[in-house]
């Protein structure tokens, strides 16, 4: 079976799809609570969806375990359409959403880099101080960021980092939401890229890459075929492939040395893809405790968190180990915050 052929009905057998097919009259679930998300697709669409459906989704989008992520604070439309219609496929069919002219993958023309680039620019000259890690946050008449090139005074402090590392910046001003912050749980994931001739290549690459199911034993979570998905990534007849490793789901797979992941990421990508001969070149990048882990309870402890702020006055956090997973979202909850922020110093 080919890794990651999601949208091919083989995948499922012929009591799974009827599975599916009866999700429209099956009863909403009594309570509240919150679940995995594993356990919601499960009881709405069976065990072949949780295996081929969600699980490959969630470990190649968050590198994820689908048994651990919390679906209210992943997919709230999902519990909204269940409470709301009583079925999931009824709730989403009278949307009637077309999709983006423009695609589903969009970026910049040099890369992301561009954005951290633009925002650096427009930031107003002595106020932008890099390779300055703080390491004290305390209360001195407002407050006081301590840092490894001095000492700066604030009225008030947005931690815009990690949920691990505002625990460590905050454990001075207040354990308690400290404890919380570095509660937040993080994957880690290694990026392998490859470089080949098109004509190395004997899949079609029709599309933009695949995800792949943990029932199918490849080590891979996922791979993108770069060139597939933006222009100019590569020179023609030649193209752009990364393979993903680690994640939730294979925590310990990032133990072993660069060239034993390079040779994994390859072998794996060479049986899905018919690839032939070696790579132009291959490159590794390890993402450490980079990915954050919306795991069943987090909208709880968002919630304690936002409880001591909210007795912390002229303190915020922002950033995708609280509120906002992907660019676009942690752009939006950067604003918010900004503003909040502003509004607490003007008043």
């Amino acid at each position: 079976m080919r890794a990651g052929a999601l949208a091919a009905s083989s995948l499922f057998s012929i009591g799974g799809k009827l599975r599916m097919a009866c999700e429209v009259v099956l009863p909403r679930r009594a309570d509240d609570g919150d679940e995995s998300i594993a356990s919601f697709v499960r009881r709405r669409f069976g065990e072949e969806a949780v295996d081929y459906l969600a699980e490959p989704l969630l470990a190649g989008i968050h590198a994820g375990d689908v048994d651990r992520l919390s679906v209210r604070a992943l997919f709230p439309r999902l519990v909204d359409a269940e409470r709301q219609s009583g079925s999931i496929i009824r709730a989403f069919r009278s949307l009637r959403m077309k999709p983006s002219p423009h695609g589903a993958f969009v970026s910049l023309p040099g890369g992301v880099g561009e954005l951290a680039d633009a925002l650096a620019h427009a930031i107003a000259p002595g106020t932008l101080r890099p390779s300055s890690p703080v390491t004290n946050l305390r209360h001195a008449g407002g407050f006081m960021v301590e840092t490894a090139a001095g000492s700066i005074q604030a009225s008030a402090v947005i931690l815009a980092v990690p949920a691990y590392v505002a625990g460590a910046i905050l454990r001075g001003l207040h354990a308690g939401l400290a404890a919380l912050c570095t509660e937040v749980p993080y994957a880690s994931t290694a990026t392998v890229v490859f470089g080949y001739r098109r004509n190395q290549i004997g899949d079609a690459m029709r599309g933009s890459g695949f995800v792949v199911p943990r029932v199918e034993g490849n080590p891979l979570l996922a791979a993108t075929w770069v060139t597939s998905k933006w222009p100019q990534r590569a020179p023609d007849g030649h193209v752009l492939l990364r393979g993903f490793l680690g994640g939730g789901r294979d925590p310990h797979r990032l133990d072993q040395a660069d060239d034993e992941l390079i040779a994994i990421a390859r072998e794996a990508l060479g049986e899905v893809m018919s690839i032939s001969g070696a790579p132009i070149f291959s490159r590794l990048y390890r993402w450490t405790r980079q990915s954050p882990q919306y795991e069943v309870g987090h909208l709880e402890r968002l919630a304690a968190i936002e409880g001591h702020l909210a007795r912390l006055p002229g303190v915020f956090v922002t950033g995708s180990g609280f509120r906002s997973i992907g660019i676009p979202d942690c752009v939006a909850d950067g604003r918010e915050t900004a503003a909040r922020a502003a509004d607490f110093i003007a008043s």
